[in-house]
């Protein structure tokens, strides 16, 4: 009892790790200043290449940049030909088999998949699996069994009685019969489903046949229960089920030679099996550094501390709270008050769990409106890429050309942002909340870098000739040097002896500041 009691008492007082210092954010020999681009939007698909394919030819350029980290789309099976990997209907088939009417899957063959994810090790990239556990798609056959409508709006109450229905729940495989996995997921597996293929009505139906155990109590409260999302949903309290998942983190591991992982939709997940499988599977892949960032869809932060907390330093979190400050600040234009833009983020509070971004596919072409606009989205790039706290993630669709939301100029600007992150942003991070439309920070260098000086403005009126000046002090070991502009040509500032510039920015636009002796011309 007493053995008991301690052990309890040091889990409650015992501080986790914090994930983004001990986690693997790069190859050991590029992790300074580590960077991660998700290399695809909602819609992308290449014009003459597989995904794949181009990705790979875009490894040599991403290397240079100063990329350490891919976050690849789901590598498995969908339940479509076109199916993004999010409508999973095969984790183990990597574009290998004939299934759901295709080999490859929209992305490509798993010999392609694989080349891709050799060329990225052979230039120093780790690649990050986007694992989909939550729920499943396209199954094969319908099974009969018993279910209970549940209201949309409140899961935990009932629609009506329960009845025989007919769902989608049988898993064959067909093409892949027994290879790599042994298992055929029927509804034994599943929590609920939202088609009763009897009356071919749409709703959500949670399965009460026998042995079934309802929803599960380890998910988010949003909806009363928020296990169910989709689909066909996955019971991650069976004993097979773990187990064929557990294989699966491993396998996919060993077979893509990635090191870490995205995880999908984690507020849907029992968050008991959730902590289990990253813990489990570190062992497993012998990774005690595996990278793992998760997906909790909500700029709430009091919703997602609580979240951090359960999981125990096992993973990092998108700083959603973030990205909705930036889509405010982008709303709001001149009316935002950018000495806030920091406020109730997770990288404010916990820098070290916080992967931070500007866009991703959630917001892009999909339900969830919170796109940073193209007044803003610079400025956005500038807080993450620059300050020293987070672990910055770039948008495929803000980087290169595509069909819904590329902009010249916007990529361009970026460029110059990931430039000067790998070129001077180092050392401790130094504010100047100056004013509610220009702020600045110093960076301030390391041995081997004499760091920056950064100013940003969301000032639109006058915004064709208005300059802000900040006066701001990069160290007086600067003293009496002289600092360019990165973001333009020509622009210079003399420091003086006590190492206080007066920097400058044009209204509405970002301008990084350097020491000319430190590599900029």
């Amino acid at each position: 009892m007493f053995a008991r009691l301690k052990t309890w008492i040091t889990d409650a007082v015992q501080t986790p790790p914090s994930p983004l210092q001990y986690m693997r954010l790069g190859p050991e020999g590029r992790d300074a200043n580590p960077l991660m681009l998700q290399f695809f939007t909602w819609d992308c698909l290449h014009d003459t290449l597989s995904w794949w394919k181009h990705f790979e030819t875009e490894v040599p350029r991403l290397a240079e940049l100063g990329f350490t980290q891919v976050w690849l789309p789901p590598p498995n099976k969908a339940a479509e030909p076109t199916g993004r990997g999010y409508d999973a209907y095969d984790l183990w088939d990597l574009g290998e088999f004939d299934q759901k009417g295709t080999v490859r899957t929209r992305w490509g063959t798993r010999e392609e998949l694989l080349q891709a994810c050799k060329v990225a090790k052979e230039h120093g990239i780790d690649i990050i699996i986007d694992a989909v556990l939550n729920h499943k798609l396209g199954a094969d056959r319908v099974e009969a069994f018993q279910a209970v409508p549940v209201q949309p709006d409140n899961r935990l109450r009932d629609a009506g009685p329960a009845r025989e229905i007919e769902g989608w729940t049988a898993f064959d495989y067909p093409g892949r019969g027994e290879k790599y996995s042994a298992l055929r997921w029927t509804q034994q597996y599943f929590t609920g489903v939202d088609w009763d293929h009897k009356t071919k009505t749409k709703g959500i139906f949670r399965i009460t046949a026998p042995k079934h155990k309802g929803w599960s109590r380890n998910v988010d409260n949003e909806l009363g229960n928020y296990d169910f999302l989709l689909g066909v949903d996955i019971d991650h309290r069976h004993p097979a089920v773990q187990e064929d998942l557990l294989s699966w983190g491993k396998w996919v591991m060993e077979t893509t030679g990635a090191p870490g992982f995205r995880l999908d939709a984690i507020k849907h997940i029992d968050r008991k099996f959730l902590l289990h499988w990253i813990q489990e599977t570190r062992r497993r892949s012998g990774l005690k550094d595996m990278f793992v960032v998760s997906e909790y869809w909500s700029g709430n932060l009091k919703l997602i501390l609580p979240y951090i907390r359960a999981f125990k330093g096992e993973t990092a979190f998108f700083d959603v709270p973030l990205h909705m400050n930036f889509h405010q600040a982008s709303r709001e234009r001149t009316r935002y008050d950018l000495r806030r833009i920091l406020r109730e983020t997770i990288v404010q509070v916990k820098p070290n769990d916080a992967v931070t971004f500007v866009d991703n596919h959630e917001v892009e072409g999909q339900s969830l409106e919170s796109w940073v606009g193209d007044n803003f989205k610079v400025q956005a790039y500038a807080l993450i890429l620059l300050r020293g706290y987070g672990y910055p993630c770039v948008f495929y669709g803000d980087l290169y050309p595509n069909r819904e939301c590329y902009n010249e100029n916007i990529a361009r600007n970026i460029i110059l942002l990931i430039d000067a992150r790998r070129m001077f942003a180092y050392g401790s991070t130094e504010d100047y909340l100056a004013d509610r439309n220009c702020i600045g920070f110093v960076r301030k260098g390391d041995a081997t870098h004499k760091g920056c000086a950064v100013v940003l403005s969301n000032k639109e009126e006058g915004s064709d000739s208005f300059v802000h000046e900040l006066r701001m002090n990069v160290g007086i070991e600067n003293a009496g040097s002289v600092y360019g502009s990165h973001m333009t040509q020509h622009g210079r500032v003399e420091i003086d002896a006590e190492g206080w510039g007066l920097f400058s920015c044009f209204a509405n636009n970002v301008q990084v500041w350097s020491n000319l002796k430190d590599g900029e011309q």
